[in-house]
């Protein structure tokens, strides 16, 4: 259907670059709150996180737009950033056009725009989105920039995003200047049905369609927030493929497609009576099991293991990400099941390895080292110290079942952003 079949003189749907108009709900105003909190507080570091084609992006450039005055904002996709390409980025986006040679000279320069900055009550926001997808590297320095201090208060306002749970990240050892810090944690929430048909109307209107109810009735409206979960991306990919399906006016339910639609980011491994008791905790009392990521005998990382699941693997979207080409894309799996932690190889193409054994799966002990490709990871939890059988350790078909099907689901998402965009079905021609 062309846009002038459906009354439209733009599209309204876009899916990249600035959307035709920001239409506001609840769970964004929360979220306006939240960074408006965050950048306020002399100290404010927040984590800001919700799933892919959540909408946190869109919020990010709105709130960032509304601040008054000309403040130094940076807002970084952080996703396979280094320590030298961080810098430079966001010492650029302060308004600096200058060439250094060394990770010394750009971090330094930034540091004094910084402590200057907030030294005449004008302290710098950044904002890093995919913080999940930093380089190690990078997140050092990301410590360093918020362990800066002027007059007793911190330098550098700092929001942390990403489209899953940060949490692990954060807690562990090695972002001990963050945890330190920390002064909010905030998950997005999905559009409500009622929320969804303002949303689908008001972007029609502002499209020019004076009449939205008859482009998309209100049980069309209802479909679009089922299929889509009320995520707002979705929404708009849903919207845009249903207007190039259908012949004529109205849509119909049978125009609106399914996609594997991502969870919120406090149901990956957290419900959300958990959340809030981690919030009211001090993280830096969480201990417990590591995991030391080595290479060729040189320590990469220190992952602290607080997840009832983790993944392995080269994809990006793992929670210990391994960039080899000896490395599956989705490598292996732990499962912690109280007190005991479960490794299962996920049919990866090199196989997985404990103690220079290969293993399809393995109940972990205190020093065990487990081998995926060249890297080498050191369990480390002194209470581990027996390798029970399965059964003794209550790991029932059904946990390890739930928790493949749970994998299954992220692999699935993983193709979400993927969604197919129709290029010339819908034009304004």
């Amino acid at each position: 259907m062309e846009l002038g079949a459906a009354g439209l003189q733009e599209q309204p749907f876009r899916t990249h670059g600035v959307p035709l108009i920001f239409v506001a709900y609840e769970a964004q105003e929360q979220a306006f709150q939240f960074l408006n909190d965050t950048y306020s507080n002399y100290n404010g570091l927040g984590l800001f996180q919700g799933p892919p084609l959540s909408g946190k992006s869109t919020i990010i450039r709105q709130f960032v737009a509304m601040l008054p005055g000309d403040p130094a904002v940076a807002v970084i996709d952080g996703a396979g950033l280094n320590t030298t390409t961080l810098l430079g980025r966001v010492l650029d986006q302060f308004g600096y056009d200058l060439q250094f040679n060394s990770v010394n000279e750009l971090l330094n320069m930034l540091k004094v725009f910084v402590l200057q900055q907030t030294a005449s009550d004008h302290a710098p926001l950044l904002i890093v989105e995919n913080t999940h997808a930093l380089n190690p590297s990078a997140l050092r320095v990301l410590c360093e920039l918020a362990a800066l201090k002027v007059r007793h208060q911190s330098a550098l306002r700092l929001v942390l995003a990403s489209d899953r749970c940060i949490e692990s990240i954060v807690n562990a050892p090695a972002m001990e200047c963050i945890l330190h810090r920390l002064t909010g944690n905030f998950h997005l929430q999905s559009l409500t049905k009622n929320e969804t048909t303002d949303y689908l109307y008001a972007k029609l209107r502002a499209g020019g369609c004076f009449d939205p109810e008859n482009v998309i009735p209100d049980e069309v409206c209802d479909e679009l927030y089922e299929a889509a979960g009320g995520w707002p991306g979705i929404v708009d990919r849903l919207a845009l493929l249903a207007l190039a399906k259908s012949p004529y006016c109205p849509i119909e339910k049978q125009h609106v497609e399914y996609p594997v639609v991502p969870q919120d980011t406090i149901s990956e491994g957290t419900s959300a009576d958990d959340a809030a008791t981690q919030e009211s905790t001090d993280p830096r009392e969480i201990t417990g099991p590591q995991l030391f990521l080595t290479l060729n005998g040189d320590t990469l990382d220190q992952i602290a293991i607080n997840r009832p699941r983790f993944l392995i693997g080269r994809s990006e979207h793992n929670d210990i990400c391994i960039n080899s080409k000896f490395v599956s894309r989705h490598h292996a799996m732990f499962i912690r099941q109280g007190a005991a932690f479960f490794l299962m190889d996920l049919n990866s193409t090199n196989g997985t390895y404990v103690n220079s054994r290969r293993v399809s799966n393995q109940v972990l002990v205190n020093e065990d080292v487990i081998s995926v490709g060249n890297h080498r990871l050191k369990f480390v939890d002194p209470r581990a110290t027996a390798r029970e059988p399965l059964e003794g350790v209550g790991f029932a078909d059904t946990v390890i079942m739930k928790n493949l099907e749970d994998m299954r689901r992220m692999l699935a998402r993983e193709n979400t952003q993927a969604l197919p965009v129709p290029p010339d079905e819908i034009t304004g021609s």
